[in-house]
């Protein structure tokens, strides 16, 4: 989902600098409302475990492709899928994404440790090599959408400002431990409306016990469609959020993100889109000296589990204070 997000403000750059351009973008259907503010965007729903799985779906889907008259296609996954397209589409210009694995793999060995390229600039690399002018330099986002009847009953009538916190992430060794960030939404809860994002089951359970227990805490995990949630999201102060998609689905419309890093860190390329570098706090370094020890958190040695622990509390309410006010 995070990777989805992160093509948005680099689509939304590469139209306004080149209004001719009239793009597909290929996704699965449940990511299609990320791309509804975007002009001269059509959507092609990917059937993955339906009429396009295995090759001969993807024969299938190059089919339904040409149809659309596509002059170039450009590749920002580059996986097996992809260059199974690529194929099909021989005689097309096809560029694809360059992800950096040698430089990557450096980073998470020890060999280096410096800041690599975003994966927005390796988006934007590959429209570049395409022949369209391109710079991230200078961002628009579109505007806070206005809520809906539902949403704003929902939420009500709330007058502090909104802190949007998301405290999940693909695995553990991403997230705050939960005992801490339960001190964090105690502390903000005072002075802020905080407006919890998850999913699941079990998630969604953490998170009711978080609304039952502090005031001005309010859960949406299931409560909204996506559209919902996205049009919550663009009237936050600010979003609270690990190394996952929310960060992104924040980045991508505008807001200000404050990320919490564990086992990975963002040199890796995966920090929101148009943060200030210092919204991204990090665990210790002089405790957990192999960060990063994996570009996705699914890799980490024995102790690392709550390595963003490190981080204080106090550190991530002091940085949030200071940039909502």
């Amino acid at each position: 989902m995070g990777d989805v997000a992160m093509t948005v403000p680099v689509l939304r750059a590469l139209i306004e600098q080149n209004p001719q351009l009239k793009i597909t973008v290929l996704t699965r259907q449940f990511f299609f409302p990320f791309f509804r503010d975007l002009p001269n965007v059509s959507l092609f729903s990917f059937a993955i475990n339906g009429k396009h799985n295995g090759v001969f779906g993807l024969f299938k889907l190059s089919k339904e492709l040409k149809v659309l008259g596509i002059n170039a296609v450009a590749d920002l996954h580059n996986v097996l899928r992809s260059n199974i397209l690529k194929f099909f589409f021989f005689g097309k210009p096809f560029v694809q994404i360059d992800k950096g694995r040698t430089e990557k793999k450096a980073l998470i060995s020890g060999e280096r440790f410096q800041q690599l390229k975003s994966t927005h600039q390796r988006y934007a690399e590959v429209f570049i090599k395409l022949g369209f002018s391109l710079d991230l330099s200078n961002p628009s986002f579109p505007k806070p959408k206005k809520l809906s009847s539902k949403v704003s009953e929902a939420l009500g009538n709330k007058t502090t400002k909104w802190i949007g916190i998301a405290p999940f992430a693909a695995y553990e060794s991403k997230m705050y431990p939960l005992d801490l960030m339960k001190e964090i939404i105690e502390s903000l809860s005072k002075d802020y409306t905080i407006i919890l994002f998850g999913g699941g089951t079990k998630e969604t359970s953490i998170l009711n016990h978080f609304e039952y227990e502090f005031e001005s805490v309010m859960n949406i995990s299931g409560k909204f469609t996506l559209d919902e949630e996205l049009d919550v999201i663009s009237n936050l102060s600010i979003m609270l959020s690990m190394d996952s998609g929310n960060g992104h689905l924040a980045a991508m419309l505008g807001v200000k993100v404050v990320t919490i890093w564990g086992v990975t860190h963002p040199f890796a390329g995966f920090a929101p889109f148009n943060q200030p570098e210092d919204y991204a706090l990090t665990a210790d370094r002089n405790q957990y000296p192999k960060i990063p020890t994996s570009v996705y958190g699914n890799k980490y040695p024995q102790g690392y589990e709550n390595a963003a622990g490190s981080i204080s509390p106090k550190t991530i309410i002091e940085k949030i204070e200071s940039i909502v006010g």
